[in-house]
């Protein structure tokens, strides 16, 4: 049984983007194998390759090749990067889709007072960008990428900039993520964190150590509630 709505007014809830909010794999992969063909290398598939996502774009290239067969130098990172970048934006949504239910979850929690933002470690330009192309990007007040915070999650001032940037209490606010790096932030800046089980972590989402892991996004709010509920109960 869920708990009253209005224990979400004032709530400032945080999500990843890459594997929380949207299904990216197949844009990412389709930009890497793009590069690896223009060196001459096979595709990887995207089944192999989904947990390589959310790393960021240098650690997505890095392993790529190496799953390919031809590991690289890091010198070759910062070029190989750059093209990455610019094939992945000609084709940022041409696959890429929200998880199943997530529109009527974010409704629903907005309807009922929270305020909703993004913190990725994705540039901000190509957050906007995604979000756009798909229709999402009214649903949150802001969308916060690693770029405009002082470290990437996991460090904890990537999650407090984008509570902040929200207009939002950190001592009122909650993580949703699907990786190692989105527990640990919401962690380290003392919020509990619900962790998706259907992202992209190549550690199983039970393992992270989250508050609570949901299997689809029907379950969010009644979660999200329970747990912004016991953590307004204990600063009582």
């Amino acid at each position: 049984m869920s708990q009253p709505a209005s224990v979400l007014k004032g709530a400032t809830i945080a999500f990843d983007l890459d594997g929380t909010l949207v299904d990216t794999a197949p844009d990412l992969i389709g930009a890497l194998n793009l590069v690896l063909a223009e060196r001459g290398l096979p595709p990887v598939s995207v089944e192999a390759a989904r947990v390589l996502v959310g790393r960021g774009a240098r650690a997505l290239i890095s392993r790529g090749f190496t799953l390919a067969g031809e590991p690289i130098e890091d010198a070759e990172l910062d070029t190989l990067t750059t093209r990455f970048i610019q094939l992945y934006r000609e084709r940022i949504a041409d696959e890429s889709r929200p998880f199943p239910g997530l529109t009527e979850a974010l409704e629903r929690l907005t309807a009922d007072g929270a305020v909703l933002c993004v913190c990725t470690n994705k540039r901000t330009d190509l957050s906007i960008a995604l979000l756009e192309a798909l229709g999402l990007s009214s649903h949150f007040v802001s969308i916060t990428g690693a770029d405009l915070t002082p470290a990437a999650k996991p460090d904890p001032r990537c999650f407090l900039a984008a509570i902040h940037a929200a207009g939002g209490d950190p001592s009122f606010a909650l993580m949703v993520g699907d990786s190692d790096n989105d527990v640990l932030a919401a962690q380290a800046a003392r919020a509990p964190v619900i962790a998706v089980s259907f992202g992209f972590t190549e550690t199983p989402a039970r393992e992270l150590g989250a508050d609570m892991v949901i299997d689809h996004f029907e379950e969010l709010y009644d979660v999200a509630v329970r747990l912004l509920a016991k953590r307004a109960k204990n600063a009582a």
